[in-house]
């Protein structure tokens, strides 16, 4: 199988790092043009590097906005008012006791996990219907049907999503275009790195230790046993963008390691 999205023009959000910018280099090594968002210049022309050094592709562009936020997601679609292709990926996560999360803490993730995507999908889907041929995926997680105690918010922001998602399936029935969202599990992003090197530290092992504790002690149910790598996740969300996904729409596609109890 050999996938070509030349000629498609892709934005992917929250890409200056980890799962987003593996995505986005995934989509120009297929021969798609790319935007990269992120909220920092500096970062943005970082992650632009990175992308044509990997991919030998000179054809991604930056765009500097928080798409957290409305105002970010208006000046998004005013420097790029079409895509193709939008991979809605931007999204916040961190342990919090539940008791300790407040309604200033909810509202923050409500608005960036999920309205950044509503906000965006909205404007961007109503192209592609009219063009017929689109693909819109929301970035989810295992979390949103293994809700984790430590983030309770979390989850909920990504069980929202899936919802979101296979709503917007329906709306577009029968247009050309398909809507996904994508469920990775415990990923070696940049933040992931951090987060097991800290609890690495408290607890007094080596980050590799603390991996295989954290899943051994909040995902016990992985089949796969480890992290995965960023690339790995990208690969699916590759093929969901591609014309070879035509028949897939209104779908749930996991990426978790297995660790979600259920083969439906």
């Amino acid at each position: 199988m050999k996938i070509d999205l030349s000629g498609k023009n892709a934005i992917v959000t929250g890409s200056t790092g980890g799962i987003g910018l593996a995505i986005a280099s995934g989509l120009a090594n297929a021969g798609a043009t790319v935007t990269l968002v992120g909220r920092q210049q500096r970062s943005v022309d970082a992650a632009l590097a990175k992308l044509r050094e990997a991919t030998g592709s000179g054809a991604a562009h930056g765009v500097v906005a928080d798409v957290g936020t409305m105002e970010g997601c208006q000046a998004l679609i005013a420097a790029q008012p079409q895509a193709d292709i939008l991979i809605n990926n931007l999204g916040i996560y961190g342990a919090r006791e539940f008791f300790d999360i407040d309604d200033a803490l909810w509202e923050e993730f409500f608005q960036v996990n999920i309205m950044s995507g509503v906000r965006l999908a909205r404007h961007y889907a109503q192209g592609m219907r009219e063009r017929g041929w689109g693909r819109i995926q929301f970035i989810s997680s295992e979390s949103a049907l293994n809700i984790p105690t430590e983030m309770v918010h979390y989850g909920v922001s990504k069980s929202a999503l899936q919802g979101l998602s296979r709503g917007l399936a329906k709306v577009l029935a029968g247009t050309g275009v398909t809507v996904n969202s994508i469920l990775p599990g415990p990923t070696r992003t940049e933040g992931a790195v951090q987060m097991m090197s800290d609890l690495a530290a408290e607890r007094g092992v080596t980050q590799q230790e603390m991996e295989a504790l954290f899943l051994k002690e909040n995902r016990p149910s992985t089949l796969l046993g480890r992290f995965a790598s960023p690339e790995e996740v990208a690969n699916l969300c590759v093929y969901a963008a591609s014309a070879q996904a035509s028949a897939t729409t209104g779908a749930a596609l996991r990426v978790e390691g297995g660790i979600v109890e259920s083969i439906m």
